[in-house]
């Protein structure tokens, strides 16, 4: 580059491009990032000296775009930094030999990769802020849920208790008709399993009276699975345990906390396949223990993972579930001050993890 002229023109194609570069990001949509980047990596071609001969590719954790394939031979780099941590990669290439790239090309490839940073952080906070808004939302429907099904476990709380009262005096009265004590023992057993289902609604709504202390949760998980081994031999799935240390201290409900223990895995077999793996791993940090029970069955739906903890939802056939276990569990973890998730798996199946304080 030999004139002044030639000198300015240069730094006018540099100025142009950023300002191209700046007017895409600015009106950038972040649900076609893809196509963001090819126009940022088009129009930054266009600064360099060497347009027709210089390709452009942009690699980042989200995206990655190239004009052509690269000529790696001659290439200048420039890292894409997002919240001062590396997150890809600018790369301008020279198709011939002969060419090289000027000093000022270094700093428009920086500025760029500067404007991408900005652009991808710009991205991050908005994810967040929606998964924010999301997990906001569904806590208060949750919190509705609750208090309606606080509401209707209590009102059927005393009707239920006064047909159990009533039919248990009938069948004392008529304790030498068998056909009426058959009809009695029916609608005493019905009542029974009515109570259970206003039981677990309270457990859902947090409504049941709790005996905080402080309990070692690897022999409760012990316990568990050895209830739950004629369970696993019948769905004919593995159980693998996964406990390092033989002391993982909390504050809870005793009886509560092997409530999780034995849904969550009854759920995970439910789910898994004939020679299927249920995986129960527990472990403990700072001031969390976390569970966590992992299953190979066909994972969850869309929608199931945004209703999987409200009362009623089920994705078993009617009469294998009443779509109450697993609400139960939502119900006394948040009782414990805890959270409960429940993820895919990357092959296949499902991960519900249990996060508990200590004290």
């Amino acid at each position: 580059m030999d004139t002044t002229q030639d000198i300015l023109k240069e730094r006018i194609k540099e100025l142009t491009c950023l300002y191209e570069v700046s007017s895409i990001i600015v009106n950038a949509d972040v649900d076609q990032i893809q196509a963001v980047l090819l126009a940022i990596a088009h129009s930054l071609k266009k600064g360099f000296q060497f347009p027709d001969d210089t390709e452009i590719a942009i690699r980042t954790s989200i995206a990655s775009v190239e004009t052509v394939k690269l000529h790696k031979a001659i290439s200048l780099n420039s890292q894409i930094q997002v919240f001062n941590q590396p997150n890809g990669m600018i790369t301008a290439s020279l198709i011939h030999d002969k060419s090289s790239f000027l000093k000022e090309e270094k700093q428009l490839l920086d500025s760029v990769a500067l404007k991408i940073g900005n652009l991808l952080e710009r991205i991050e906070i908005q994810q967040n802020e929606t998964s924010l808004k999301r997990q906001m939302e569904h806590a208060d429907r949750l919190s509705i849920l609750g208090e309606i099904t606080a509401g209707i476990a209590h009102e059927l709380n005393t009707p239920l208790t006064n047909i159990l009262g009533f039919a248990e005096l009938l069948k004392d009265e008529f304790n030498e008709n068998t056909l009426v004590t058959g009809d009695l023992d029916k609608i005493i057993k019905n009542a029974m399993f009515s109570r259970e289902v206003v039981k677990k609604l309270m457990f859902f709504a947090c409504e049941m009276p709790q005996e905080m202390q402080r309990v070692n949760i690897v022999p409760s998980i012990k316990n568990s699975l050895t209830l739950l081994d004629a369970s696993f031999k019948k769905a004919q799935v593995k159980c693998i345990v996964k406990i390092e240390e033989e002391e993982l201290f909390l504050k809870a409900d005793i009886i509560q906390l092997t409530q999780i223990i034995f849904n969550l895995t009854i759920n995970a077999i439910y789910f898994s396949p004939v020679h299927g793996v249920v995986t129960i791993e527990a472990l403990q940090t700072t001031d969390h223990i976390i569970l966590k029970i992992s299953d190979q069955g066909i994972g969850l739906s869309k929608e199931a993972q945004k209703k999987v903890f409200q009362p009623f939802f089920t994705t078993k056939p009617i009469g294998d579930g009443s779509g109450l276990g697993l609400s139960v569990v939502h119900g006394i973890v948040a009782s414990h001050k805890g959270t409960i998730t429940a993820v895919n798996n990357k092959n296949k199946g499902a991960t519900f993890t249990v996060k508990l304080p200590k004290t």
